[in-house]
């Protein structure tokens, strides 16, 4: 079966065009191979692919076509490491309504409380 219809089958692609696009652009490992869409994947064979995330898994069903999403998870076991914690960044510089333009003295003060000095 090819991966790019398997990613898409078991809806870790949105869709086949999608599936197709990450393996065009090296975002999909077979085994830790690069593939192209049409390579073969088979039962036992570990999928490495990033979306937002890194994701591993591990493919322990072929689908034929696409499946509603309980059935789609029994197709694949999932090794994803468990993703980072966002952290909470208070709103920086945020000025009131109607004080107008800022200085030159306030551009420079927001610059250097977002970082950008």
């Amino acid at each position: 079966m090819r991966v790019d219809v398997w990613l898409w089958a078991v809806r870790l692609a949105k869709s086949r065009s999608v599936a197709t696009a990450w393996c065009r652009a090296g975002h999909v490992r077979l085994n830790g191979v690069r593939v192209k869409p049409a390579s073969t994947v088979k039962v036992g064979d570990r999928v490495e692919f990033r979306t937002d995330r890194d994701r591993v898994v591990e493919v322990v069903a072929l689908l034929p076509k696409r499946v509603g999403a309980p059935e789609a998870v029994k197709a694949y076991v999932d090794h994803s490491p468990a993703p980072l914690p966002r952290e909470y960044v208070a709103p920086a510089g945020i000025r009131d309504r109607g004080t107008g333009r800022p200085t030159k003295r306030d551009r420079r003060a927001l610059d250097r409380l977002r970082g950008r000095d």
